[in-house]
């Protein structure tokens, strides 16, 4: 997905952010947004979002002088998911379609994003995947919402690879994970970020959420804020190629791979009015679409 004008402001918006979680004073949040003044003229809007926003990122590391703004708070996300987990499983337990309740939870844990929403408050947030305040009557909009061609395909593939997205999120993939690999007989693949970029996960989040007991995880040698595969390792290139399906979870890896010649079901709720338009549903609707 090319970057829209609207994205511009956003990516101030998040660089602003982020030092300020950091505790940059506001002689340094002045510093950071006047170098990224600087960068944003000659930033093609042909390329993705992504693209720019780890050039963004790495400015204000560069210049705050922290590694990883947002580790208390990515620590915080797997703890308060990994509470809900007994309860989240229940629900698959409990439902008669139990792939498609893992993959609605799995959708509904994406509300866990930074870079959307600094200000989010997690708790607050996921608390409403178990109330009337969260929106999943989207779910039979075949437009975005193609569940029954996702289970199609799923039926014909083995080896699978799921590119993760946020912190915290990761319990609510184990739960999609768990559905593919103990009930469906898939071997799955988990990627998460190599180096800290927002609230992404990294190796650490997924082997502090369990994943590692039922996939391999692995690094995708990048640390932009989606999966950006001229960033990306050697190694993780070769998996990407050899890949039967990719399930792609947030909307960076929305940003940086839907226009890829590949079998790639995106999944994540739909939060930016940009990515919303591009495409094709309402702000808050649970997207599950190929391309």
């Amino acid at each position: 997905m090319r970057t829209y004008l609207d994205c511009i402001p956003c990516f101030y918006r998040q660089a602003l952010e982020t030092a300020r979680l950091a505790g940059a004073n506001e002689i340094i949040q002045k510093k950071i947004i006047d170098e990224l003044s600087k960068l944003i003229p000659d930033f093609p809007l042909e390329a993705s979002p992504p693209e720019m926003g780890k050039t963004v990122y790495a400015l204000v590391r560069g210049i705050i002088g922290v590694k990883d703004p947002f580790k208390e708070i990515k620590e915080n996300s797997n703890k308060l998911a990994l509470r809900l987990y007994p309860e989240l499983k229940q629900e698959i337990n409990n439902s008669e379609d139990r792939l498609l309740t893992a993959v609605k939870l799995s959708i509904a844990g994406n509300v866990i994003d930074y870079g959307v929403k600094n200000s989010l408050n997690v708790e607050e947030e996921i608390n409403k995947i178990f109330n009337k305040d969260f929106k999943i009557d989207n779910e039979n909009n075949k437009n975005v919402f193609r569940y029954q061609e996702f289970k199609e395909i799923l039926s014909k593939v083995k080896h699978i690879i799921y590119l993760a997205d946020n912190a915290g999120e990761v319990v609510f993939d184990r739960l999609l994970i768990e559905e593919l690999t103990e009930k469906l007989g898939k071997k799955v693949i988990y990627v998460v970020r190599d180096k800290p970029i927002i609230n992404d996960a990294l190796i650490e989040d997924a082997l502090f959420c369990g994943i590692n007991r039922t996939a391999e995880v692995v690094s995708s040698g990048s640390d932009a804020p989606g999966t950006l595969l001229k960033y990306c390792s050697p190694e993780f290139i070769r998996i990407y190629q050899k890949a039967e399906l990719i399930i792609s979870k947030g909307q960076g890896n929305y940003e940086a791979l839907s226009e890829e010649d590949k079998l790639i079901f995106f999944l994540f709720k739909a939060k930016c009015p940009v990515i919303a338009e591009d495409v094709g549903c309402n702000v808050r609707d649970m997207v599950l679409v190929d391309r």
